[in-house]
């Protein structure tokens, strides 16, 4: 890449929320450029669960057909389905035109360039990328998330632990959600087909040492030494899991308060998905709120942007910059209380586990009771065409 390349919109981090956002703009006819660090595909990880409102989401951008013939309907009164991540990743990816992705590109800062204000984007290699759009796709730690001035994201004291096993005879075990509790340790598995079972663990507590989560041996031996209580058959499952697909991760959430009080937008900048409303996993959202993100993104992109040529300059670029300010504000408008209710009742749930004081747990429930008493309904959600 040359110094000063630039570029109509930029998408940085090629994750499930990136592709599914860069993919959603190629359906409008919209072209984007994706920065991903890595110089591959991002296939780690175990699984990812899907429900109703990440199979619309999944509808709308083409691909929903195709991965339904890769994993087996979890037995539900709505559709839920556990996808193998690199199975959805590499199906997103394959729906891009080539070129739509750029490998081994990490980014390090985003500034605002002091004559245009658009963003600047620098590269690790000394790069920099003018963006006439930037879209922060890039997780947790977010570069673009910190350029917006969002608080950091807020820990749990959990750790999660992800895994896939494979019976090459057969698992033989229902289709359906299975969960094992004791004291503050759980556990659950999920049939992806008939010989590949997803499972994770969740504990309180994270090992010191930050590079223990890179050691798939480690995390193996101590969530099996973790999980020693529950039955033979999960200890069984997750001796018995692939290495190479382990994660161990820090449970992280951003604040129900923050979700409803940040600023998600400065200038043509803004977040989406783990960057915006990262939350724990306890109901299953993490990648049905992305895909939902990256549909409602690209609808209001293709709403504003047939008004205005986005590489505009002079007396006009400052209307495409408002223009453009108005799609990302509309978008956030949509979105905002969405992510609120998932935000605060992954909140709940998480404090429930966090909870010594009996009394702070009982509180906490009824909270819950009254806020949601369907406890199904944000699987029933539509985040509507593209």
């Amino acid at each position: 890449m040359e110094y000063g390349e630039e570029i109509n919109i930029v998408i940085v981090g090629g994750g499930i929320c990136g592709l599914a956002t860069a993919l959603a703009l190629h359906r409008k006819g919209i072209k984007s450029l994706v920065l991903e660090r890595s110089e591959t595909l991002r296939e780690t990880g175990a699984a990812i669960e899907i429900y109703t409102n990440g199979w619309r989401a999944l509808d709308q951008l083409g691909v929903a057909s195709k991965l339904r013939q890769t994993a087996l309907p979890i037995q539900r009164s709505e559709e839920a389905r556990c996808l193998v991540r690199s199975d959805l990743v590499t199906t997103l990816a394959g729906g891009l035109p080539l070129g739509t992705i750029r490998f081994g590109c990490q980014v390090l800062s985003v500034q605002p360039d002091p004559l245009t204000s658009y963003p600047l984007i620098q590269l690790h290699n000394g790069s920099v990328i003018t963006a006439r759009i930037l879209i922060g796709c890039d997780g947790a730690h977010s570069v673009v998330a910190d350029f917006l001035g969002l608080k950091p994201p807020k820990l749990f004291v959990l750790r999660a632990v992800r895994g896939l096993t494979c019976y090459p005879s057969g698992h033989g075990l229902p289709t359906e959600f299975t969960r094992f509790q004791w004291e503050n340790s759980t556990i659950g598995r999920i049939p992806i087909d008939d010989k590949l079972v997803h499972w994770f663990v969740a504990d309180q507590g994270y090992p010191p040492d930050s590079n223990i989560s890179k050691d798939p041996e480690f995390i193996q031996e101590f969530t099996v030494e973790s999980i020693k209580a529950f039955p033979e058959e999960m200890l069984d499952m997750v001796r018995r899991s692939d290495p190479e697909k382990l994660t161990l991760t820090h449970v992280r959430y951003r604040a129900p308060w923050d979700i409803l009080l940040g600023k998600f937008r400065k200038g043509t900048v803004t977040v989406a998905g783990d960057a915006m409303h990262v939350m724990g996993p306890f109901l299953g959202q993490v990648g049905s709120a992305a895909l939902e993100d990256a549909v409602v993104l690209a609808r209001c992109f293709a709403h504003k942007l047939h008004q205005v040529d986005i590489s505009a300059e002079g007396r006009q670029m400052r209307i495409t910059q408002n223009v453009i300010g108005e799609a990302i504000d509309q978008f956030v408008k949509q979105r905002r209380m969405r992510l609120l209710k998932l935000s605060l009742k992954t909140y709940l749930l998480g404090s429930l586990r966090q909870f010594s004081s009996s009394l702070a747990k009982f509180a906490t429930m009824a909270l819950m009771m009254i806020l949601f008493r369907d406890p199904n309904a944000h699987t029933q959600y539509y985040c509507g065409d593209l």
